[in-house]
Protein backbone atom coordinates (compact mmCIF):
# COMPACT_ATOMS: atom_id res chain seq x y z
CA UNK A 1 0.00 0.00 0.00
CA UNK A 2 1.32 3.51 -0.82
CA UNK A 3 1.57 6.22 1.57
CA UNK A 4 -0.60 8.63 -0.82
CA UNK A 5 -3.68 5.53 -0.39
CA UNK A 6 -2.44 5.00 3.48
CA UNK A 7 -2.34 8.79 4.22
CA UNK A 8 -5.74 9.11 2.68
CA UNK A 9 -7.19 6.05 4.36
CA UNK A 10 -5.89 7.54 7.84
CA UNK A 11 -7.61 11.14 6.54
CA UNK A 12 -11.18 9.27 6.00
CA UNK A 13 -11.12 7.23 8.98
CA UNK A 14 -10.57 10.00 11.23
CA UNK A 15 -13.11 12.01 9.45
CA UNK A 16 -15.48 9.54 9.81
CA UNK A 17 -14.91 8.77 13.97
CA UNK A 18 -14.79 12.90 14.26
CA UNK A 19 -18.54 13.30 11.91
CA UNK A 20 -19.68 11.12 14.06
CA UNK A 21 -19.29 12.92 17.30
CA UNK A 22 -19.67 16.11 15.81
CA UNK A 23 -22.01 17.94 18.00
CA UNK A 24 -22.67 20.79 15.16
CA UNK A 25 -24.05 17.92 12.83
CA UNK A 26 -26.36 16.68 15.63
CA UNK A 27 -27.38 20.74 16.62
CA UNK A 28 -28.27 20.87 12.51
CA UNK A 29 -30.06 17.80 13.00
CA UNK A 30 -32.14 19.10 16.21
CA UNK A 31 -32.91 22.18 14.16
CA UNK A 32 -35.51 20.05 12.09
CA UNK A 33 -32.75 19.73 8.84
CA UNK A 34 -32.17 16.34 6.66
CA UNK A 35 -27.97 15.56 8.06
CA UNK A 36 -26.59 12.83 6.77
CA UNK A 37 -23.71 11.28 8.97
CA UNK A 38 -21.14 8.79 7.49
CA UNK A 39 -22.45 5.51 8.52
CA UNK A 40 -26.36 6.81 6.37
CA UNK A 41 -26.80 5.13 3.09
CA UNK A 42 -27.79 8.78 2.04
CA UNK A 43 -24.16 9.97 2.95
CA UNK A 44 -22.40 8.03 0.49
CA UNK A 45 -24.84 8.34 -1.87
CA UNK A 46 -24.34 12.12 -1.86
CA UNK A 47 -21.04 11.17 -2.22
CA UNK A 48 -21.01 9.37 -5.30
CA UNK A 49 -23.04 11.63 -6.84
CA UNK A 50 -20.10 14.27 -7.35
CA UNK A 51 -18.93 14.48 -10.86
CA UNK A 52 -15.40 14.13 -10.01
CA UNK A 53 -13.60 11.62 -7.16
CA UNK A 54 -11.39 14.31 -6.69
CA UNK A 55 -14.11 16.53 -5.12
CA UNK A 56 -15.42 13.93 -2.83
CA UNK A 57 -14.26 14.41 0.44
CA UNK A 58 -15.39 13.29 3.91
CA UNK A 59 -17.18 15.89 5.58
CA UNK A 60 -18.62 15.33 9.49
CA UNK A 61 -22.02 15.52 7.87
CA UNK A 62 -23.97 16.70 4.87
CA UNK A 63 -26.99 18.87 5.46
CA UNK A 64 -29.83 19.53 2.99
CA UNK A 65 -32.22 21.76 3.04
CA UNK A 66 -35.52 21.72 0.78
CA UNK A 67 -36.44 25.07 0.29
CA UNK A 68 -35.38 29.06 1.41
CA UNK A 69 -35.95 29.26 4.64
CA UNK A 70 -34.33 25.97 5.64
CA UNK A 71 -30.88 26.98 4.29
CA UNK A 72 -31.61 29.94 6.74
CA UNK A 73 -31.98 27.67 9.32
CA UNK A 74 -28.39 26.13 8.04
CA UNK A 75 -27.11 29.33 8.40
CA UNK A 76 -28.57 30.59 11.29
CA UNK A 77 -27.06 26.94 13.00
CA UNK A 78 -23.40 27.24 11.68
CA UNK A 79 -23.52 30.71 12.90
CA UNK A 80 -25.24 31.13 16.59
CA UNK A 81 -25.35 27.48 17.58
CA UNK A 82 -21.95 27.21 20.52
CA UNK A 83 -21.33 23.81 18.92
CA UNK A 84 -20.61 25.15 15.71
CA UNK A 85 -18.94 28.85 16.19
CA UNK A 86 -15.48 27.10 15.09
CA UNK A 87 -17.26 24.76 12.35
CA UNK A 88 -15.96 25.79 8.65
CA UNK A 89 -18.67 24.52 5.61
CA UNK A 90 -19.15 24.21 2.16
CA UNK A 91 -21.57 24.93 -0.21
CA UNK A 92 -22.42 22.44 -3.19
CA UNK A 93 -25.12 22.78 -5.53
CA UNK A 94 -24.91 20.65 -8.60
CA UNK A 95 -21.48 19.37 -7.43
CA UNK A 96 -19.24 19.66 -10.81
CA UNK A 97 -16.41 21.74 -10.23
CA UNK A 98 -13.80 18.93 -10.64
CA UNK A 99 -11.23 20.21 -7.74
CA UNK A 100 -11.17 18.55 -4.15
CA UNK A 101 -12.30 22.09 -1.81
CA UNK A 102 -14.24 23.15 -4.59
CA UNK A 103 -17.42 22.31 -3.35
CA UNK A 104 -16.53 20.20 -0.04
CA UNK A 105 -14.92 19.94 2.74
CA UNK A 106 -13.46 17.11 4.77
CA UNK A 107 -13.22 18.63 8.53
CA UNK A 108 -16.49 20.23 8.61
CA UNK A 109 -20.24 20.13 7.65
CA UNK A 110 -21.00 19.97 3.54
CA UNK A 111 -24.35 22.09 2.89
CA UNK A 112 -26.09 20.40 0.08
CA UNK A 113 -28.29 22.15 -2.40
CA UNK A 114 -29.51 18.87 -4.28
CA UNK A 115 -32.98 18.39 -3.10
CA UNK A 116 -33.37 22.21 -4.03
CA UNK A 117 -33.82 20.99 -7.98
CA UNK A 118 -36.85 22.33 -8.74
CA UNK A 119 -37.64 24.75 -12.64
CA UNK A 120 -40.83 26.81 -12.79
CA UNK A 121 -41.86 28.84 -16.00
CA UNK A 122 -43.19 32.24 -15.17
CA UNK A 123 -44.48 32.93 -18.88
CA UNK A 124 -46.14 36.53 -17.43
CA UNK A 125 -42.04 37.16 -16.18
CA UNK A 126 -41.12 35.45 -19.30
CA UNK A 127 -38.59 34.26 -16.51
CA UNK A 128 -38.24 30.80 -15.34
CA UNK A 129 -37.33 30.60 -11.33
CA UNK A 130 -33.97 27.70 -11.31
CA UNK A 131 -33.26 26.16 -7.79
CA UNK A 132 -29.26 25.71 -7.30
CA UNK A 133 -28.84 21.88 -6.67
CA UNK A 134 -30.88 21.21 -9.81
CA UNK A 135 -28.26 20.49 -13.28
CA UNK A 136 -28.73 21.58 -16.82
CA UNK A 137 -30.57 18.50 -17.72
CA UNK A 138 -33.12 18.01 -15.52
CA UNK A 139 -33.83 21.52 -16.01
CA UNK A 140 -34.12 21.36 -19.88
CA UNK A 141 -36.05 18.33 -19.20
CA UNK A 142 -38.56 20.22 -17.54
CA UNK A 143 -38.73 23.26 -19.82
CA UNK A 144 -38.36 21.31 -23.34
CA UNK A 145 -41.75 20.08 -23.71
CA UNK A 146 -43.18 24.03 -22.84
CA UNK A 147 -41.24 24.84 -26.00
CA UNK A 148 -39.30 27.32 -23.65
CA UNK A 149 -35.71 26.45 -22.69
CA UNK A 150 -32.81 28.65 -20.52
CA UNK A 151 -29.53 29.81 -21.38
CA UNK A 152 -27.86 26.94 -19.19
CA UNK A 153 -24.56 24.49 -19.03
CA UNK A 154 -24.04 22.48 -22.42
CA UNK A 155 -23.71 19.25 -20.70
CA UNK A 156 -26.33 17.46 -18.64
CA UNK A 157 -24.37 16.68 -15.69
CA UNK A 158 -23.45 20.70 -14.97
CA UNK A 159 -24.62 22.08 -11.60
CA UNK A 160 -26.82 25.12 -11.65
CA UNK A 161 -25.03 27.47 -8.94
CA UNK A 162 -21.43 26.82 -9.77
CA UNK A 163 -22.10 27.58 -13.77
CA UNK A 164 -24.49 31.12 -12.94
CA UNK A 165 -21.92 32.64 -10.44
CA UNK A 166 -19.08 31.73 -12.53
CA UNK A 167 -20.34 33.16 -16.11
CA UNK A 168 -21.27 30.42 -17.98
CA UNK A 169 -20.92 30.02 -21.70
CA UNK A 170 -23.78 28.34 -23.41
CA UNK A 171 -25.20 27.25 -26.85
CA UNK A 172 -26.94 31.14 -26.28
CA UNK A 173 -23.86 33.24 -25.59
CA UNK A 174 -23.44 35.13 -29.07
CA UNK A 175 -27.67 35.99 -28.26
CA UNK A 176 -27.91 36.93 -24.94
CA UNK A 177 -24.32 37.17 -23.60
CA UNK A 178 -22.88 34.78 -20.80
CA UNK A 179 -25.75 32.11 -18.98
CA UNK A 180 -25.15 34.75 -15.97
CA UNK A 181 -26.36 37.98 -18.23
CA UNK A 182 -29.83 35.93 -18.30
CA UNK A 183 -29.94 36.26 -15.26
CA UNK A 184 -32.92 38.55 -13.98
CA UNK A 185 -32.68 38.19 -10.27
CA UNK A 186 -31.36 36.19 -7.75
CA UNK A 187 -33.20 35.24 -4.27
CA UNK A 188 -29.92 35.35 -1.79
CA UNK A 189 -29.69 34.18 2.08
CA UNK A 190 -27.51 36.48 3.75
CA UNK A 191 -24.63 35.90 6.15
CA UNK A 192 -27.74 36.75 8.77
CA UNK A 193 -29.59 33.45 7.92
CA UNK A 194 -33.08 35.69 9.06
CA UNK A 195 -32.59 38.18 5.60
CA UNK A 196 -33.60 36.26 2.30
CA UNK A 197 -33.14 39.56 -0.03
CA UNK A 198 -33.55 39.77 -4.01
CA UNK A 199 -30.99 41.38 -6.40
CA UNK A 200 -31.79 42.88 -9.22
CA UNK A 201 -31.74 45.61 -12.10
CA UNK A 202 -33.78 47.61 -9.39
CA UNK A 203 -33.02 46.18 -5.76
CA UNK A 204 -29.83 45.44 -4.55
CA UNK A 205 -27.53 46.53 -7.78
CA UNK A 206 -24.33 46.24 -6.55
CA UNK A 207 -24.98 42.34 -5.61
CA UNK A 208 -26.87 42.00 -8.49
CA UNK A 209 -23.82 42.75 -10.75
CA UNK A 210 -21.07 40.84 -8.17
CA UNK A 211 -22.84 38.01 -8.22
CA UNK A 212 -23.08 37.64 -11.84
CA UNK A 213 -19.04 36.08 -12.56
CA UNK A 214 -18.36 36.74 -8.75
CA UNK A 215 -18.57 33.35 -7.13
CA UNK A 216 -21.85 33.53 -4.98
CA UNK A 217 -20.30 31.89 -1.87
CA UNK A 218 -18.17 35.18 -1.41
CA UNK A 219 -21.78 36.90 -0.79
CA UNK A 220 -24.32 35.19 0.44
CA UNK A 221 -26.01 31.59 -0.53
CA UNK A 222 -28.49 31.89 -3.51
CA UNK A 223 -31.51 29.66 -3.27
CA UNK A 224 -33.30 30.97 -6.83
CA UNK A 225 -32.67 31.98 -10.35
CA UNK A 226 -34.57 34.09 -12.16
CA UNK A 227 -33.41 33.25 -16.24
CA UNK A 228 -34.81 34.72 -19.59
CA UNK A 229 -37.37 32.15 -20.53
CA UNK A 230 -35.93 31.48 -24.32
CA UNK A 231 -38.87 30.42 -26.69
CA UNK A 232 -38.02 27.40 -28.84
CA UNK A 233 -36.71 24.05 -27.23
CA UNK A 234 -35.42 22.05 -30.57
CA UNK A 235 -31.78 22.94 -31.59
CA UNK A 236 -29.87 21.84 -34.91
CA UNK A 237 -26.22 20.27 -34.31
CA UNK A 238 -24.25 17.86 -32.73
CA UNK A 239 -20.44 16.38 -32.78
CA UNK A 240 -18.19 15.76 -35.33
CA UNK A 241 -15.32 13.43 -35.68
CA UNK A 242 -12.06 14.26 -37.57
CA UNK A 243 -8.69 12.59 -38.13
CA UNK A 244 -6.04 14.35 -36.55
CA UNK A 245 -4.82 14.92 -40.27
CA UNK A 246 -7.47 17.78 -40.61
CA UNK A 247 -6.15 19.30 -37.80
CA UNK A 248 -4.66 22.46 -39.38
CA UNK A 249 -7.85 22.96 -41.93
CA UNK A 250 -10.04 22.99 -38.68
CA UNK A 251 -7.53 25.69 -36.68
CA UNK A 252 -8.51 27.83 -39.56
CA UNK A 253 -11.79 27.33 -39.88
CA UNK A 254 -12.32 28.17 -36.19
CA UNK A 255 -10.32 31.28 -36.08
CA UNK A 256 -12.56 32.49 -39.05
CA UNK A 257 -15.45 31.88 -36.86
CA UNK A 258 -14.22 33.71 -34.11
CA UNK A 259 -13.64 36.51 -36.13
CA UNK A 260 -17.19 35.85 -37.94
CA UNK A 261 -19.79 35.12 -34.68
CA UNK A 262 -21.36 38.49 -34.66
CA UNK A 263 -22.57 37.72 -37.93
CA UNK A 264 -24.46 34.85 -37.12
CA UNK A 265 -25.55 34.87 -33.43
CA UNK A 266 -27.43 31.66 -33.37
CA UNK A 267 -24.76 29.42 -34.16
CA UNK A 268 -21.78 28.16 -31.65
CA UNK A 269 -18.47 25.90 -32.18
CA UNK A 270 -16.10 24.27 -30.24
CA UNK A 271 -13.03 22.96 -31.27
CA UNK A 272 -11.40 19.85 -29.22
CA UNK A 273 -7.75 18.11 -29.87
CA UNK A 274 -8.85 15.02 -28.06
CA UNK A 275 -7.01 11.36 -27.14
CA UNK A 276 -9.36 9.15 -27.93
CA UNK A 277 -9.01 5.86 -26.02
CA UNK A 278 -11.06 3.56 -28.31
CA UNK A 279 -8.51 4.60 -30.66
CA UNK A 280 -5.45 4.71 -28.96
CA UNK A 281 -4.38 8.28 -30.46
CA UNK A 282 -5.69 12.03 -30.73
CA UNK A 283 -8.48 12.93 -33.22
CA UNK A 284 -10.23 16.13 -33.77
CA UNK A 285 -14.23 16.53 -32.33
CA UNK A 286 -16.43 19.39 -33.03
CA UNK A 287 -19.19 20.94 -31.40
CA UNK A 288 -22.38 22.68 -33.77
CA UNK A 289 -25.06 23.95 -32.54
CA UNK A 290 -27.46 26.36 -34.48
CA UNK A 291 -29.99 27.42 -31.20
CA UNK A 292 -32.98 28.50 -33.74
CA UNK A 293 -32.74 25.31 -35.50
CA UNK A 294 -32.04 25.76 -38.94
CA UNK A 295 -29.91 22.84 -40.49
CA UNK A 296 -26.40 23.36 -41.33
CA UNK A 297 -26.58 27.31 -42.35
CA UNK A 298 -23.44 28.84 -44.29
CA UNK A 299 -22.11 29.92 -40.90
CA UNK A 300 -20.61 26.40 -41.13
CA UNK A 301 -19.75 25.91 -44.39
CA UNK A 302 -15.94 25.73 -43.97
CA UNK A 303 -16.32 23.41 -40.75
CA UNK A 304 -18.62 20.93 -42.88
CA UNK A 305 -16.68 21.14 -46.02
CA UNK A 306 -13.63 19.24 -44.25
CA UNK A 307 -14.23 15.35 -44.19
CA UNK A 308 -15.70 13.91 -41.12
CA UNK A 309 -14.77 10.47 -39.74
CA UNK A 310 -18.57 10.65 -38.22
CA UNK A 311 -20.89 12.86 -36.78
CA UNK A 312 -24.45 12.84 -34.61
CA UNK A 313 -25.71 16.44 -36.24
CA UNK A 314 -29.75 16.36 -36.25
CA UNK A 315 -32.37 18.00 -34.59
CA UNK A 316 -33.00 17.48 -31.06
CA UNK A 317 -34.19 18.70 -27.99
CA UNK A 318 -31.85 21.18 -25.89
CA UNK A 319 -31.46 18.39 -23.43
CA UNK A 320 -30.87 15.88 -26.00
CA UNK A 321 -28.46 17.65 -27.45
CA UNK A 322 -26.71 18.20 -24.57
CA UNK A 323 -26.42 14.72 -23.88
CA UNK A 324 -23.23 14.80 -26.33
CA UNK A 325 -21.11 16.96 -24.10
CA UNK A 326 -21.26 15.05 -20.95
CA UNK A 327 -18.06 14.29 -19.34
CA UNK A 328 -18.02 10.61 -17.95
CA UNK A 329 -18.35 10.47 -14.22
CA UNK A 330 -15.84 8.41 -12.30
CA UNK A 331 -12.66 10.24 -12.71
CA UNK A 332 -10.34 12.22 -11.05
CA UNK A 333 -10.11 15.57 -13.57
CA UNK A 334 -7.29 18.36 -13.54
CA UNK A 335 -8.12 21.37 -15.08
CA UNK A 336 -6.51 24.57 -16.19
CA UNK A 337 -7.48 27.47 -18.61
CA UNK A 338 -5.58 30.49 -20.31
CA UNK A 339 -7.28 32.92 -22.96
CA UNK A 340 -5.30 33.91 -25.95
CA UNK A 341 -5.68 36.31 -28.56
CA UNK A 342 -6.88 34.44 -31.70
CA UNK A 343 -3.56 33.60 -33.67
CA UNK A 344 -3.65 30.53 -35.50
CA UNK A 345 0.52 30.07 -34.15
CA UNK A 346 -0.90 29.86 -30.73
CA UNK A 347 -3.35 27.32 -31.54
CA UNK A 348 -0.51 25.40 -33.40
CA UNK A 349 1.43 25.67 -29.93
CA UNK A 350 -0.91 24.45 -27.75
CA UNK A 351 -1.90 21.73 -29.59
CA UNK A 352 1.35 20.23 -30.16
CA UNK A 353 2.02 21.03 -26.31
CA UNK A 354 -1.10 18.49 -26.04
CA UNK A 355 0.18 16.04 -28.11
CA UNK A 356 3.27 16.50 -26.31
CA UNK A 357 1.47 15.64 -23.00
CA UNK A 358 -0.29 12.51 -24.60
CA UNK A 359 3.28 11.02 -25.85
CA UNK A 360 4.63 11.44 -22.61
CA UNK A 361 2.01 9.91 -21.07
CA UNK A 362 1.99 6.92 -23.03
CA UNK A 363 5.71 6.54 -22.42
CA UNK A 364 5.80 7.00 -18.84
CA UNK A 365 2.51 5.45 -17.57
CA UNK A 366 0.62 2.31 -18.30
CA UNK A 367 -2.89 3.74 -17.84
CA UNK A 368 -5.47 2.92 -20.81
CA UNK A 369 -8.23 4.92 -19.35
CA UNK A 370 -7.40 8.26 -19.23
CA UNK A 371 -8.36 11.01 -21.13
CA UNK A 372 -6.30 14.37 -22.18
CA UNK A 373 -7.83 17.19 -24.07
CA UNK A 374 -7.24 20.58 -25.28
CA UNK A 375 -10.72 22.97 -25.96
CA UNK A 376 -10.83 26.42 -27.82
CA UNK A 377 -14.11 28.29 -27.66
CA UNK A 378 -14.10 31.70 -28.94
CA UNK A 379 -15.05 34.43 -26.52
CA UNK A 380 -16.01 37.66 -29.03
CA UNK A 381 -16.80 40.91 -27.90
CA UNK A 382 -20.65 40.45 -28.99
CA UNK A 383 -20.75 38.38 -25.72
CA UNK A 384 -19.65 41.63 -23.61
CA UNK A 385 -22.37 43.62 -25.94
CA UNK A 386 -24.97 41.77 -24.26
CA UNK A 387 -23.16 41.53 -21.10
CA UNK A 388 -23.10 45.16 -20.71
CA UNK A 389 -26.85 45.66 -22.17
CA UNK A 390 -27.98 43.38 -19.31
CA UNK A 391 -26.51 45.52 -16.88
CA UNK A 392 -22.74 44.08 -16.38
CA UNK A 393 -20.94 41.47 -14.97
CA UNK A 394 -17.82 41.66 -12.94
CA UNK A 395 -15.81 39.14 -15.32
CA UNK A 396 -13.78 42.00 -16.86
CA UNK A 397 -14.24 41.35 -20.01
CA UNK A 398 -15.02 45.16 -21.34
CA UNK A 399 -11.62 45.93 -20.77
CA UNK A 400 -10.92 43.23 -24.28
CA UNK A 401 -11.21 44.71 -27.34
CA UNK A 402 -10.61 42.20 -29.47
CA UNK A 403 -12.40 38.76 -30.37
CA UNK A 404 -10.70 35.82 -28.02
CA UNK A 405 -10.26 32.33 -27.55
CA UNK A 406 -10.97 30.53 -24.04
CA UNK A 407 -8.84 27.26 -23.52
CA UNK A 408 -9.88 24.32 -21.11
CA UNK A 409 -6.86 22.37 -20.77
CA UNK A 410 -7.96 18.63 -19.20
CA UNK A 411 -6.59 15.40 -18.11
CA UNK A 412 -9.03 12.79 -16.41
CA UNK A 413 -7.22 9.60 -14.41
CA UNK A 414 -8.66 7.15 -12.21
CA UNK A 415 -5.89 7.18 -9.13
CA UNK A 416 -4.62 9.55 -6.61
CA UNK A 417 -1.24 8.18 -7.80
CA UNK A 418 -1.98 9.52 -11.02
CA UNK A 419 -3.84 12.34 -10.12
CA UNK A 420 -0.17 13.89 -8.78
CA UNK A 421 1.39 13.04 -11.92
CA UNK A 422 -1.20 14.32 -13.77
CA UNK A 423 -1.44 17.77 -11.89
CA UNK A 424 2.37 17.90 -12.58
CA UNK A 425 1.88 17.71 -16.10
CA UNK A 426 -1.28 19.74 -16.68
CA UNK A 427 0.91 22.19 -14.20
CA UNK A 428 4.09 21.96 -16.19
CA UNK A 429 2.55 22.26 -19.56
CA UNK A 430 0.01 25.13 -18.78
CA UNK A 431 2.70 27.02 -17.67
CA UNK A 432 4.49 26.82 -21.59
CA UNK A 433 1.39 27.58 -22.97
CA UNK A 434 0.96 30.80 -21.09
CA UNK A 435 4.66 31.18 -21.64
CA UNK A 436 4.37 30.63 -25.34
CA UNK A 437 0.94 32.68 -25.99
CA UNK A 438 2.87 35.68 -23.87
CA UNK A 439 5.68 35.50 -25.56
CA UNK A 440 4.13 36.18 -29.00
CA UNK A 441 1.98 38.94 -27.45
CA UNK A 442 -1.15 36.91 -27.20
CA UNK A 443 -1.69 35.65 -24.41
CA UNK A 444 -5.03 37.79 -22.37
CA UNK A 445 -5.28 38.00 -18.75
CA UNK A 446 -8.81 37.48 -18.14
CA UNK A 447 -9.58 33.22 -17.15
CA UNK A 448 -12.99 31.74 -16.88
CA UNK A 449 -13.89 30.88 -13.21
CA UNK A 450 -16.16 27.64 -14.42
CA UNK A 451 -12.80 25.89 -16.16
CA UNK A 452 -10.20 27.25 -13.88
CA UNK A 453 -7.88 24.62 -11.93
CA UNK A 454 -8.25 25.04 -8.28
CA UNK A 455 -4.06 26.39 -8.10
CA UNK A 456 -5.41 29.24 -10.01
CA UNK A 457 -7.17 32.57 -9.56
CA UNK A 458 -9.60 33.47 -11.90
CA UNK A 459 -11.04 36.32 -9.39
CA UNK A 460 -7.62 38.29 -9.68
CA UNK A 461 -8.07 38.12 -13.39
CA UNK A 462 -11.17 39.98 -13.69
CA UNK A 463 -8.92 43.63 -12.80
CA UNK A 464 -8.93 45.96 -10.34
CA UNK A 465 -12.27 47.69 -10.61
CA UNK A 466 -14.00 44.59 -10.60
CA UNK A 467 -12.22 43.51 -7.62
CA UNK A 468 -13.03 46.56 -5.60
CA UNK A 469 -16.47 46.18 -6.53
CA UNK A 470 -16.55 42.15 -5.50
CA UNK A 471 -14.74 42.93 -2.08
CA UNK A 472 -17.29 46.21 -1.57
CA UNK A 473 -20.46 43.66 -1.95
CA UNK A 474 -18.80 41.24 0.27
CA UNK A 475 -17.65 43.67 3.22
CA UNK A 476 -21.49 45.08 2.66
CA UNK A 477 -23.61 42.29 2.31
CA UNK A 478 -21.38 40.15 4.94
CA UNK A 479 -20.18 42.65 7.01
CA UNK A 480 -18.64 40.33 10.06
CA UNK A 481 -16.82 37.99 6.89
CA UNK A 482 -19.05 34.44 7.76
CA UNK A 483 -18.56 33.13 4.40
CA UNK A 484 -15.47 34.49 3.12
CA UNK A 485 -14.01 33.03 7.13
CA UNK A 486 -15.79 30.20 7.61
CA UNK A 487 -16.24 28.62 4.09
CA UNK A 488 -12.77 28.20 2.67
CA UNK A 489 -13.97 26.37 -0.45
CA UNK A 490 -14.15 27.18 -3.90
CA UNK A 491 -12.68 30.66 -5.29
CA UNK A 492 -12.48 33.31 -2.48
CA UNK A 493 -11.91 36.66 -2.14
CA UNK A 494 -10.00 36.11 1.11
CA UNK A 495 -8.02 34.09 -1.01
CA UNK A 496 -7.25 35.58 -4.11
CA UNK A 497 -4.44 37.51 -4.99
CA UNK A 498 -6.12 41.16 -5.55
CA UNK A 499 -5.57 44.27 -3.60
Amino acid sequence: MTKHVSALLLALSASVIQAQDSPCCEALRSSGLNVYLPDDAAYQDRTDSYFSISAQLHPWCFVQPIETKEVASVVDTLREHPSCVDTKFAVRSGGHAPWAGANNIDDGVTVDLGMMNATVLDLPRNVAGVQPGSRWGRVYGTLDPLNYTVAGGRAISVGVGGFLTGGGNSFFSARYGFGTDTVKNFEVVLATGSEVINANSTENTDLFQVLKGGSGSNYGIVTRYDMLAIEGSTLWGGTALYNKSEGQKLIDAHVAWTDNVQNYPPGSAVLIFNYERSLGDIAVLTFYHDTEGREAPPAFDEFLAIPQTSNTLRFASHQNMSGDLDIPFGFRNIWHTTTIRNDPRIYNKFVEIHAQLVDEWKAEVSDPEFTAAMNFQAIPTIFTEHSVANGGNVLGLDRVDENVVMIHFLMSVKTVELEVKATEKIKKYGAEMDAFAASVDGLVEWKHLNYAGGDQDPLASYGEENNKKMRAASAKYDPTGFFQNKTPTGFKLSKSGTV
